[in-house]
């Protein structure tokens, strides 16, 4: 029997098969290009062409495909086959160096923000050698970034690499100042976790919001939710096992890290948590992750949900985003040692990362702002829509030292006692878990807890990433240029810490109190929604920050913030008509054939028995009855909303209209036809309820 060990990457062209079937000089180009980014030669490409086709058809692939992840939030794929006609009527198999660096797909349907005009319909992909190639199914997938024919990223890759060069050389200046002459290159790492819910087949199909909006717009709590706490880090259920069993084989063949798996707070939600690695790679495995899910469930009749919130009342998804940075040689830049207030290394950068948080809060809102995720912030398994920062006692006091110029007392160690002695005796950690905070320093990293489930983590990264190389980029030209080094950085981290205290707070991020505080009295943002936020991108210090480091052009900016808005008001206007369309056909009619029915049982009752009140029947017909009339009002007010919209061309118009307009005649509809569904018998209820769904799977 073949062990994890034998088969982990299996289905991988990584380094261990690149220095197996390569000419050493040829690994050493590549890897030179993958280290160094130096650029790649035609002839090192031709060769690992060669090898790579090789590689994939013994393992039975039969064709390409340049993988990548265009502006959709998903990946996409063109498969071509390696075969090619020989003179005798049979076929060989061939794959160039050209065709691995170079694709050219039909750019026309994926979204483009106006960047390209209508009649350019052509595309390219470029190969990026510092994410493997793998297989899926019979198909070698090539990692390749994607562009328009203008030369305009049209994809979320390539800004990514773009902001993780310039984190590495401003980091690299930093590191210099510091006496290191020997890191090559500073990396982001990532490891995100991933949770999300699994029903059965049989409930899903039985569902059209789920079907259409991967949320249900509708439904009522049953009796028991997560209430007990019942359903975290409790027994996994044999259906559930099965699947995840399968899930983690087949994330291993594909060499992504898949260490962690536990039940969730909700019922029916669960997650999966990886190793943390190379932000570019995280992100393909991510990708690959959530795809792999979905059909690894199917596998099993169940159903993968990475909807936001795809159940009202219970806990949402979400996607924590664990970052560091660290050098070549092994250096994690954001680890404290075991003096942190000696340490100005990492005092420094911990500064940088406060700073750029502080700075670009509005930013790192925008990255993670889709239909879905708003309404997951600010619920109470979220952080709030406000960007704080939690560092935990010990680290405040060495910054609350720095700033005030007082001796730092130090933080004496707890040790914690269990009161059994059979138990080891160990001492408790300075920096807690703080799971109500959006933006929490975890000991050697910090967890940014607002990204959704579904979303990719690309976004994130980029604008972290770019907002820490600036803060970086300033720290740097002033220390270069300070006569001397030490009083200045002492200087820097002192001000650093005064001028973005209000961005660091160790409370209960829950707490309605906090959201006044930050707002009223430290000044923070608090954007709500994707509208709120979303025009902001395009906030003249966010445009000059971005282009001047050389991630986006301003044309790819404005591209993304219109096709971000467009995406909210179609995932909105997509709910609103489903909604429209379950009252119509089914909701109401339900519930009219049932008081019709308790109503005509309430008459015979009463022929029968002149004398009987027939009370329950009686009223519960008068309370369905002014429901009916209620949904059939609110259903009229949402067609109204959404008949609204015509003739707005705007798109940030349109996307405030949905807001103010589409969403609360949704919460104003639901909120009937949900107390309907209490009192309507199930026998004549058309859809399974929550209490059918969320204990479906056994």
């Amino acid at each position: 029997m073949s062990t994890v060990t034998d088969y982990f990457g299996s289905q991988v062209f990584d380094d261990r098969v690149m220095r197996s079937m390569l000419s050493s000089e040829v690994y050493a180009s590549l890897r030179k290009t993958i280290d160094e980014g130096t650029e790649l030669d035609i002839s090192v490409a031709n060769a690992v062409a060669e090898a790579m086709k090789n590689w994939a058809v013994e393992k039975g692939a039969t064709h390409f495909t340049h993988w990548f992840q265009p502006l959709t939030g998903i990946t996409a794929e063109k498969h071509d086959g390696f075969i090619a006609p020989a003179p005798d009527g049979s076929v060989i198999m061939e794959f160039s160096g050209k065709e691995l660096i170079k694709g050219e797909p039909d750019a026309s349907s994926f979204p483009s923000g106006g960047l390209r005009a209508t009649f350019e319909a052509r595309g390219y992909t470029a190969w990026d050698p510092t994410s493997y190639a793998f297989i899926k199914g019979r198909t070698l997938c090539i990692p390749t970034a994607f562009c328009s024919y203008g030369g305009h990223a049209l994809d979320k890759k390539t800004p990514l690499l773009r902001s993780m060069e310039v984190l590495n050389k401003q980091a690299l200046r930093i590191l210099r100042l510091f006496g290191n002459n020997t890191a090559k290159r500073v990396v982001s790492s990532v490891g995100p976790e991933q949770e999300y819910f699994l029903i059965t087949k049989e409930m899903y199909e039985q569902r059209p919001d789920l079907r259409f909006t991967g949320r249900t717009l509708f439904g009522a709590m049953p009796p028991k939710g997560q209430e007990l706490d019942d359903h975290y880090f409790g027994v996994i259920k044999p259906g559930v096992a099965a699947f995840m069993e399968e899930l983690n084989d087949e994330l291993w063949k594909l060499g992504i890290l898949a260490k962690t798996e536990h039940n969730e707070v909700a019922p029916a939600q669960h997650e999966l948590a990886p190793i943390y690695t190379t932000t570019n790679i995280a992100t393909d495995h991510n990708q690959l992750t959530m795809e792999i899910m979905q059909k690894v469930a199917a596998r099993h009749g169940l159903v993968c949900l990475l909807h936001e919130k795809p159940f009202a009342g219970v806990n949402g998804s979400g996607k924590h985003n664990n970052w560091s940075i660290a050098t070549d040689e092994g250096q994690n830049l954001l680890s404290p040692g075991d003096t942190p207030y000696e340490n100005a290394q990492f005092l420094l950068f911990l500064c940088t990362v406060i700073k750029a948080v502080d700075d670009y809060q509005d930013l790192l809102r925008i990255a993670v702002a889709t239909a879905g995720n708003d309404h997951r912030l600010g619920a109470n398994e979220a952080p709030p829509a406000v960007i704080s920062i939690f560092l935990g006692d010990e680290l405040n006091a060495v910054l609350e030292a720095i700033k005030t110029d007082s001796p730092y007392q130090g933080t004496k160690k707890t040790q914690m006692k269990l009161g059994v002695d059979v138990l080891p005796k160990f001492n408790r950690d300075t920096t807690d878990r703080n799971r109500t905070s959006p933006f929490a320093f975890t000991g050697n990293k910090f967890e940014f807890r607002m990204l959704g489930s579904s979303n990719s983590i690309a976004c994130t990264n980029i604008m972290l990433n770019s907002a820490v190389a600036e803060s970086l980029r300033i720290y740097a030209d002033r220390l270069e240029n300070a006569e001397d080094f030490e009083t200045e950085l002492h200087e820097m981290i002192r001000k650093t810490i005064k001028d973005h205290q209000r961005i660091i707070f160790n409370g209960n991020g829950y707490d309605d109190a906090w959201i006044t505080e930050a707002t009223e009295k430290r000044g923070l943002l608090n954007y709500r929604t994707t509208a709120d936020c979303m025009p902001h991108l395009m906030d003249e210090k966010n445009v000059t920050m971005l282009t001047s480091l050389g991630v986006f052009t301003v044309d790819e900016l404005r591209s993304r913030r219109d096709i971000m808005l467009e995406n909210y008001c179609k995932s909105v206007l997509i709910e609103a008509n489903t909604m429209i369309n379950m009252v119509h056909k089914r909701i109401a009619p339900a519930i009219t054939r049932f008081t019709a029915d308790l109503a005509k049982e309430a008459s015979g009752k009463k022929a029968l028995f002149p004398d009987l009140a027939c009370s329950y029947e009686t009223e519960l017909v008068r309370k369905l009855s002014v429901l009916t009339d209620c949904i059939a009002e609110k259903t009229d007010e949402l067609e109204e909303a959404v008949l609204g919209l015509q003739g707005t061309e705007d798109i940030v118009e349109e996307s405030a209209l949905i807001r103010d307009t589409v969403l609360p005649r949704m919460s104003e509809l639901r909120i009937p036809c949900d107390r309907a569904e209490l009192l309507t018998a199930k026998s004549y209820w058309p859809f399974p309820t929550y209490g059918d769904i969320l204990f479906s799977v056994k």
